[in-house]
């Protein structure tokens, strides 16, 4: 594990965060794309898609700490979290191909199994990874940097996923929804087996940890303990909440409100390219206003551009793009500064229980995550269905649909970021008491290996 004296050189860098490219690659069309597609074009109905959404997470309440405990436990001589990354390959690739080139007929069933698939493979390469990353570095700020890296290069693979679709449009009229996932998922195919494999064979995982034995009940007293954790995976929840609503209902405004069908594409292309910019500049500014402080500003403003969007309609597709590129660069903090206080919390645990349980933590982060993209487009595609906003093959939504359409649109995800800026506000776990934090760890482990 790397300390202030000790930075971890550029090369480790890059190649630790290769491996985010094609989570991220699948990340945005589960959440954007699959709901609109087998919904609207694929005819399965909107309870349906939201509720198959809401399945899946009884499965994960089981698969994400049972897997979260496994990497924990996992002592092999090639570590404990490659050998979980490269297992998940098959699976993932397998999971992506079905939902993403679906042979017609589909059905319920069809999108449900294929939609667990997806989400264990997921658990499998995404746990294990994350958790990783706590274990590089020990510094507060590099620990930023190190998430820096790892939203940059996953946003750089998403935002090409995203470019390669507008060039199809552009100039070979290759366009649609269907079309776009294509694209998307022959991608995520191609760079999911080599961006993992490379990071396996190029970051040295350390084996001078703290062995995991504390009982699972003991283990989750200590977790239930941990405050600073405790508001992080309340606000990490809300804040994911807020970006699935807008993830989920995105294509349906832009097809429906502002009548382009095939410029869903640009817009996220739009987005994610300010994302892309904007994380380096949220990493430094953590540096000088701390994390929490730096995402809380970061949230405030994004809820203010997404009131914008109140006062488009129809025809007003480029005049949705400014704003769109505002919450792109203010949205580059969420890949990386909560991301980076995940690993501060895991240390207070560390000092309690006396163990490194990176992955348990995680598990729990990725539960989180996968329960609020569950949440958001289920609770985003009832309430359409409950205002009377109808769509699928043929249908043509009312006014009072449309409506409805852009006020839960506007308002869902910018009172989630709101709220996610008052929970945050007054995290407890600041620069100073982290440092303090690492000396108690440092000698903790000086001790136990001087008595071994």
């Amino acid at each position: 594990m790397s300390t202030s004296s000790t930075p971890l050189p550029r090369r480790t860098l890059f190649f630790y965060g290769l491996s985010d490219m094609p989570i991220q690659m699948a990340a945005i069309p589960v959440a954007a794309f699959l709901p609109n597609f087998y919904n609207q074009d694929l005819g399965v109905s909107l309870q349906a898609v939201g509720l198959i959404w809401l399945l899946t997470r009884l499965f994960d309440a089981v698969s994400d700490p049972v897997i979260g405990w496994l990497s924990d436990h996992t002592d092999t001589r090639w570590g404990r979290r490659r050998v979980w990354m490269a297992a998940s390959v098959p699976i993932f690739m397998l999971a992506v191909y079905k939902l993403f080139m679906p042979s017609e007929p589909v059905t319920e069933y069809y999108l449900l199994g294929w939609l667990v698939v997806f989400w264990t493979g997921w658990t499998m390469l995404f746990i294990p990874y994350y958790a990783w990353a706590a274990e590089l570095s020990s510094d507060y700020n590099e620990r930023t940097l190190i998430a820096g890296w790892r939203a940059w290069l996953g946003m750089a693979a998403n935002v090409t996923s995203k470019l390669v679709p507008v060039i199809a449009l552009a100039f070979f009229a290759y366009e649609g929804t269907r079309e776009t996932l294509f694209l998307i998922g022959t991608m995520t195919l191609i760079m999911l087996p080599i961006a993992v494999g490379l990071t396996i064979f190029n970051v040295p995982e350390s084996k001078h940890y703290l062995p995991s034995r504390v009982s699972l009940l003991q283990g989750l007293r200590f977790m239930a303990d941990n405050a600073p954790f405790k508001r992080l995976v309340l606000a990490f929840f809300v804040n994911q909440l807020g970006s699935a609503i807008s993830t989920a209902l995105v294509v349906f405004f832009i097809r429906n409100v502002l009548q382009e069908e095939g410029n869903s594409i640009t817009m996220l292309l739009v987005y994610y390219l300010a994302n892309l910019c904007g994380i380096p500049f949220w990493v430094r500014m953590s540096s000088r206003f701390s994390k929490h402080r730096t995402w809380c500003f970061a949230l405030a403003l994004f809820g203010f551009f997404q009131c914008a969007y109140l006062f488009l309609g129809a025809g007003d597709f480029y005049y949705m793009l400014p704003f769109t590129a505002c919450t792109g660069f203010l949205g580059g903090s969420f890949y990386a500064l909560p991301n980076a206080m995940k690993a501060d919390v895991i240390d207070v645990d560390t000092l309690k229980s006396g163990e490194d349980r990176a992955a348990w933590y995680f598990a729990v982060w990725s539960f989180t995550t996968k329960v609020a993209l569950s949440i958001g487009p289920a609770l985003a595609l009832w309430v359409l269905a409950g205002i009377g906003f109808e769509t699928g093959p043929g249908v043509v939504p009312t006014e009072e649909g449309l409506l409805g359409l852009k006020l839960f649109f506007v308002f869902g995800p910018a009172m989630g970021f709101w709220l996610t800026a008052f929970i945050v506000w007054k995290y407890p776990l600041t620069p100073e008491y982290h440092a303090d934090i690492q000396k108690q760890i440092g000698a903790m482990r000086e001790s136990r290996q001087t008595t071994t």
